[in-house]
Parts: structure tokens; sequence; C-alpha cells
């Protein structure tokens, strides 16, 4: 599914670049029609409730287990295997990262109401929760501070302040507060339990507070800036970037979904030497896993591309 707008090149201007550059992301951009989003959406959420072709089919009691198991449905779902290749997209995360690119995560965020906010974070070789780097740049140990990914995060139903909206402070990409090198605890009894700085806040079950280089840092949140969106926009940023979202105090059935899309140039390793992940309460085999070549080619080699669903959807051509 593609927008209904005509146009043969979405590449960022120059004064778009430079603002990126600056400030760390760039958006709301449109990428669907609202419209076009709530035919998606109905679609995609029938459909993700059949997990028979999912790459992580594993189901537990956890409740931070979900997060975890609903990583990567680009791969199962055709619609959202188109989006990952999504040119209103691809085009200018190439725009940063040049030509050729992988996707070599998704994930779905939803906000329930009632629903903590997500604490402040920046995540470089994700590392975070599985205690081993799931990126590394050319010449990045896991004790260097490289570029993380770029994470282009979609609007699939309105963002709101209410309903939980993404939070970012500008220009703070470029120095990483945490140490991913440190060690979470998991504990389940965490979630939608925690108040930080007088705002519910948690991060699935961990305390990322636990990863920082300075225990008694606070984030500036005099500097946050809340990303209302509507539905069908997109915002990109790098990963390094501080960021959070707020907590959903409406009431009813306004729940907030994100659908984060994850890009790397093809020249970065992917879950290198690993062969599963464990975190949020969860453990999962990549046997199924392959990255998306979203753009370009692949003169590396680094790392295991499919270019079928695993449903057999060629996933360039749908």
């Amino acid at each position: 599914m593609t927008s209904s707008t005509e146009s043969t090149d979405f590449v960022l201007s120059p004064d778009e670049l430079a603002s990126f550059h600056h400030n760390g992301y760039i958006g709301p951009l449109n990428v669907y029609t609202p419209e076009e989003m709530d035919a998606m959406w109905k679609t995609v959420r029938r459909e993700a409730l059949d997990r028979s072709y999912a790459a992580y089919p594993e189901v537990d009691s956890s409740v931070g287990a979900p997060n975890i198991f609903n990583y990567d449905r680009h791969l199962d779902i055709d619609l959202l295997a188109q989006h990952v290749c999504n040119r209103r997209i691809v085009d200018r995360v190439a725009s940063i990262l040049g030509p050729d690119l992988l996707c070599w995560r998704t994930e779905f965020f939803p906000k329930y109401p009632g629903d903590e906010g997500t604490d402040w974070h920046q995540a470089d070789t994700f590392a975070n929760a599985s205690g081993k780097p799931q990126l590394l740049w050319p010449g990045e140990s896991e004790d260097d501070f490289g570029a993380g990914t770029l994470t282009v995060w979609t609007a699939f139903t309105e963002s709101t302040r209410e309903n939980g909206c993404l939070q970012i402070i500008p220009g703070t990409q470029n120095k990483m507060n945490y140490d991913e090198t440190k060690q979470m605890d998991y504990d389940e009894g965490r979630i939608n339990s925690e108040v930080k700085e007088g705002v519910p806040r948690g991060f699935f079950g961990y305390d990322y507070r636990q990863l920082q280089v300075d225990p008694d840092w606070r984030p500036n949140e005099e500097d946050a800036v809340s990303l209302t969106m509507e539905k069908g926009q997109c915002v990109i940023f790098w990963s390094t970037l501080m960021h959070a979202s707020l907590p959903n105090i409406s009431t009813g059935r306004n729940y907030r979904m994100g659908f984060a899309t994850r890009y790397v140039p093809t020249k970065v390793r992917v879950y290198p030497d690993t062969d599963h992940i464990e975190e949020y309460g969860g453990s999962i085999s990549l046997e199924k896993w392959a990255a998306v070549l979203a753009r370009g080619e692949d003169s590396f080699g680094h790392n295991k591309i499919t270019d079928r669903t695993l449903r057999g959807t060629p996933i360039r051509s749908l």
C-alpha cells in the first residue's frame, strides 16, 4: 500500500538534512493518508493474530514477553513487508545513511489507556537489555560509541499527548548518557508501577537508570519536544537521541499504536555471533530471522538477508 500522492523522489532537502543533523530527528512526515492508514491497520491488526508464520511463534504468560515475540512481523505480514520498503520512508533514510539499506528489526509499540510512559533512553549497540551487542558498525566494539540505528516511528493511530505520544530531546544524539555494557535487572512487577520525576514511566520491566554513566545525572526534560502525529505520519530519529513517551491518560478505547522500523547501512553487522535474544522476560531464536534489503544493494555479505516473507511473498515487488 502506497500513498496516492504522486512523486518520484522523497529524498530530504539540504535544509531538512541540516535540521536532522543538528537535532537528531526530523518529522512528522507524511507517509500515508489517514484513510490509507486506517485501511492498512485494519488488515494488519487482523493478520497479526495469526502467528503460524511468525518468526518468533513462541508465546508465554509473561507480561513483558509480547514485546519480544512481536518483533519483526514484517517477516510474515505482507503489508508490513511493503511498509519497510516504502519509498516515502527509505528514500529519506537513504539521504542520511546512504543508498544501501537494511531493515533489521521492526516493533509494535502499543500504549493503552492507563499504560505508563516509556522512560528516557538511548541505544547504540542495543546490548541494553539482551547483554550482547545487536549492532556493530565497522570498527566499533561493544565499548565504543557508534551511530546506533535510524528508527522510523510511524503512527498507525493518532498519537497525542493524552494517549502517550513520543518525546525527544533535540541535539542529544552525539553523547551516550548510558553504558550498554552494564546490566539491567528485569522485574515484571515494575511494569505500570513506577513514577519518575512525577510522571508514570517505566521500561518494560527494566529500570533504564541502571545504565547511567553518572548515577546522579538526570535528563533535561525542559528541552523535551512532544511529537504529536496524525495517523499515517512518521518521525525519523537516531536511536542514540534521548527519547521517551508520555503515559496514556485517556479513557475509553483511545489507544496509541506506533510501528518502528529500524535501518542501518549494509556495512553494519547485525546480531554478530548471536543466535538468540533474551530480553523483556522472553527468549527467541534467530533461526527464522533475516534482514530485508529495503533499498539498494549489499556488497558486504555480513548479514543473512531475505527477499521473501516467511509466507513466500516477494518483498521488493509487493
